[in-house]
């Protein structure tokens, strides 16, 4: 009884932990932001009173990084100008003859719809209300040199990576004081690396110049997300600490910067926006003085900014700048590679000691069969094999619980409804026969943490996006489209209590909780990735096996006796 108290507390927890999840995802308050992109949001955008939110103080910096005195980044956007089109084997990109912003990336590889390769995911995209733009430019203690509204003139408007070689993109703007601001886009193949060279010739007077980048979004979705998924969407920066050479990843969502501004003055580090598996990020050399600015826009939806080490320019100088641009998925095995701690933005919570080991060896795993769904059935063995001596303590807590079954019906129709002498009755018979309930609980307590934390492997992991089992289980990050997995998980479940056969150790409304509770969970199960069901089911159908072969173990001892 002890035991399936327990079970139901754990199946409760669970229950509310997704319903949670579910209902952060269907009633937080949503972001109200103009996303029209029409002309008179323009003009309202360029009004001067929007230029002064994007008004950035300059760092207190060492004396080479120039003068102190505030610099300005436009913050308004304006009309896109005409459109130059870049495709490598992996991006899809569209650049702005004005300002030189990238308007739109989308990602080859990942379609929006499995099976649709034409309708790729498109993290930036000013398209159809949505707003997620990548903006650069050059500004200077005089004024700014090369802005998002800046005119660039280029070579041609189509662009196409070849075999083997990198592609370079040039942008070439003139400012009114005879100054040159050349942009230098550069991709490479398979890569969603990009290089941004900003390169200055100045000819006005002698000028302290900073290069800066910002990312200016609105809150929206992807599309195509399954149930219960509500993962983060926000600003994260790679902190440097106050007075140390190490660095932390904090996450700030727009609610976070709506309630205060955040200004880190700092050296090295990185800045990136997120969303469902993908993210764009800002990657300066690791030793530059810099500082990132987060905060929320005056026209729609928040903002991070770079505002890069600056250089003394006299008359005649010229300057580059050099930063790069992380925009693609957040694939674990190699973001490490491209940034120390980039790994970070897999953010698995709490949880993560447990999840980073069951990633891990799902990609091993992967590497061994090339099928995700076969990689989960294998680290579902593993968990299982690893926990068999608690499993093995389980089964035996339900054959000995039902072999005094009769004992404690017996007890129960001597003491009636005095539970009070039926529980010390109870005790007293677990004490003489040696026999401790909750033996069967320590499985179950630590099985819970390793399925919450696969779940958020299953949900933060892009490398199971769309990804192929068998039959008509082609996405193991959504739910079964004919609901067969979570109904054998139901049956499996149903037949796991039938075989511990301790339902006569219940009172009648425990044993309708429990009769009732796999139906419930079938239901539940529906809506989650079949990653997860699948996970649960094969647990399940292993524990039967194991129970099976343990009570006939039992059953065999006690006939030795």
């Amino acid at each position: 009884m002890e035991n399936r108290r327990f079970i139901l507390i754990c199946v409760l927890g669970v229950i509310l932990y997704f319903m949670y999840n579910s209902w952060q995802q269907d009633y937080a308050q949503p972001e109200i932001a103009r996303t029209s992109t029409s002309a008179s949001d323009f003009e309202a955008i360029d009004r001067p009173e929007a230029d002064a939110d994007s008004e950035l103080p300059r760092p207190a910096a060492p004396a080479s990084r120039g003068s102190s005195d505030r610099a300005q980044m436009d913050e308004a956007d304006s009309p896109s100008g005409r459109l130059i089109r870049v495709r490598t084997d992996v991006l899809d990109l569209e650049i702005s003859t004005t300002g030189g912003d990238l308007r739109r990336v989308a990602f080859l590889k990942y379609p929006l719809d499995k099976g649709v390769i034409d309708k790729p995911v498109a993290l930036i995209d000013d398209r159809a209300g949505r707003w997620f733009v990548v903006q650069s430019g050059v500004t200077s203690n005089q004024g700014v040199i090369a802005s998002q509204r800046s005119e660039y003139r280029v070579e041609a408007f189509d662009y196409q990576l070849a075999d083997g070689e990198r592609l370079v993109v040039p942008l070439v703007h003139q400012a009114e004081d005879g100054s040159v601001v050349e942009k230098r886009y550069i991709f490479e193949r398979g890569r969603y690396l990009v290089t941004l060279e900003q390169r200055v010739l100045n000819a006005g007077p002698a000028r302290s110049v900073n290069p800066f980048i910002q990312l200016w979004r609105t809150d929206f979705d992807l599309g195509g997300e399954p149930p219960f998924i509500q993962s983060f969407k926000g600003v994260g920066i790679y902190e440097q600490k106050t007075g140390s050479d190490k660095y932390r990843f904090r996450k700030f969502s727009q609610d976070d910067l709506e309630d205060e501004t955040v200004e880190l003055p700092q050296r090295g580090g990185w800045l990136t926006m997120m969303q469902h598996y993908f993210m764009a990020a800002i990657l300066p050399a690791d030793d530059e003085n810099l500082t990132w600015i987060a905060k929320p826009s005056k026209s729609r939806g928040y903002l991070g900014q770079y505002l890069g080490e600056g250089a003394e320019l006299s008359s005649g100088a010229e300057q580059t700048f050099t930063q790069q641009l992380y925009i693609g998925p957040k694939l674990q095995n190699r973001l490490n590679e491209i940034k120390p701690g980039l790994e970070l933005t897999v953010d698995y919570g709490i949880l993560t000691p447990i999840a980073e080991p069951l990633f891990w060896f799902l990609d091993l795993f992967h590497d061994w069969t090339g099928n995700w769904g076969f990689s989960i059935i294998l680290l579902t063995l593993l968990v299982k094999l690893v926990l068999y001596k608690l499993s093995e303590a389980q089964y035996r807590s339900m054959a000995k619980m039902r072999k005094f079954a009769p004992r404690i019906q017996d007890l129960k129709e001597r003491y009636g409804d005095d539970r009070e002498r039926m529980q010390k009755a109870m005790m007293d018979l677990y004490k003489k026969e040696g026999f401790n309930p909750l033996a069967g609980c320590w499985p179950l307590l630590v099985q819970f943490p390793v399925f919450i934390a696969l779940y958020w492997v299953l949900l933060e992991s892009v490398e199971l996006r769309q990804a192929d089992f068998m039959l008509w289980w082609n996405d193991l990050s959504a739910p079964d489209p004919y609901f067969v997995l979570p109904v054998l998980f139901g049956i499996s479940m149903f037949l796991q209590q039938r075989l511990s056969g301790t339902a006569a150790t219940m009172d009648p409304m425990q044993q309708r909780i429990m009769n009732v509770m796999p139906i419930m969970l079938t239901a539940f199960f529906a809506f989650f990735p079949v990653g997860l069901v699948l996970y649960w089911f094969i647990s399940n159908v292993v524990g039967i096996a194991q129970q099976w072969v343990i009570t006939r173990k039992l059953d065999r001892e006690g006939a030795a006796k």
